[in-house]
C-alpha cells in the first residue's frame, strides 16, 4: 500500500556554514530526529492547503436572477406566437440574466491542530535540508539600511535572481528594510516560520544562531510566558 510518509532518517545531515563572501568557514552536523526525523507529505500537503485558504479573501459575488436588474414580466405570451414558451429575460438561460448558483462571500478560514501545524513547520524545514536547498551563513549583519549591502551578499552566495527565506533570531530592522525592496526574498525571525513559508521559496537562508534556535524545537507554554514577562 502507497504511503506519503517518508521513513525516519537516523543518518545525521552535514550543512556547510559559510561568510558573507560565500567562504566555507565550518560546517554543522544536524539530527534528524531534532526536527521529527521523517515527513509526512500528506500533512504538509494538508496545512499548506489550509494557510492559502486562509489567505483567501472570499469577496467574490455574483448576481442571482433575483438581483439582476430587468422587468419580471413574461417576454410574450405562452401561445400563439410560434415561439418557444419563456419567462423572465432574468431567468439564468437567458444573454444578461442571472447565475446560477454562483458565488457568494464566504469565509474560508479554518484552523488545523496545533500540534500538527508545529510538526509539519519542522518537517518543512527538514526537507529543506535533506533537499540541500539551505544555506548556513555565520553571520549576516548590516550596518546601515542599504539594499545593496544585502543583494551583494546574495549574490556572494549564488542566491541571485532566488527566491529564499531568511531566517534570523528575533526580528531584525536593518536586515528586513534592507531586502525588503529585493524580489522574492523574505526576512522572518525563525518564531514565525511556517510550513507554507518555508517551502516557497527555492531557498532557507539562515543564521547560524537562527539554526541554534530552530533545533531547540518550538518554545513551550512555560518559555512563552517566561519571555513574555
Amino acid at each position: 500500500m502507497a504511503t506519503s510518509e517518508t521513513p525516519a532518517s537516523t543518518d545525521k545531515l552535514t550543512l556547510t556554514v559559510v561568510n558573507k563572501q560565500g567562504e566555507s568557514v565550518g560546517t554543522v552536523d544536524i539530527d534528524p530526529a531534532e526536527f521529527g526525523g521523517k515527513i509526512n507529505k500528506q500533512l504538509l500537503h494538508d496545512v499548506v492547503v489550509m494557510y492559502l485558504a486562509n489567505q483567501r479573501a472570499g469577496t467574490h459575488s455574483t448576481l442571482r436572477r433575483g438581483e439582476v436588474a430587468g422587468s419580471t414580466k413574461k417576454l410574450f405570451r405562452q401561445k400563439g406566437t410560434g415561439n418557444a414558451r419563456v419567462g423572465t429575460r432574468r431567468t439564468n438561460k437567458r444573454k444578461g440574466g442571472g447565475t446560477a448558483k454562483g458565488p457568494k462571500p464566504r469565509d474560508y478560514e479554518y484552523h488545523l491542530p496545533k500540534k500538527a501545524v508545529r510538526a509539519a513547520t519542522r518537517m518543512a524545514i527538514l526537507s529543506k535540508f535533506q533537499d540541500q536547498e539551505t544555506v548556513v551563513i555565520d553571520d549576516l549583519t548590516v550596518a546601515d539600511i542599504k539594499t545593496k549591502q544585502v543583494a551583494g551578499i546574495l549574490k556572494a552566495l549564488k542566491l541571485k535572481g532566488t527566491t529564499c527565506l531568511v531566517g534570523t533570531v528575533g526580528y531584525d530592522t536593518k536586515l528586513y528594510k534592507s531586502a525588503r525592496n529585493i524580489e522574492g526574498v523574505e526576512v522572518m525571525p525563525t518564531s514565525q516560520f511556517n510550513a507554507y513559508a518555508v517551502l516557497r521559496p527555492k531557498r532557507l537562508v539562515l543564521t547560524r544562531a537562527a539554526l541554534e534556535e530552530l533545533r531547540k524545537g518550538p518554545p513551550t507554554k512555560a518559555t512563552a510566558e517566561a519571555n513574555a514577562k
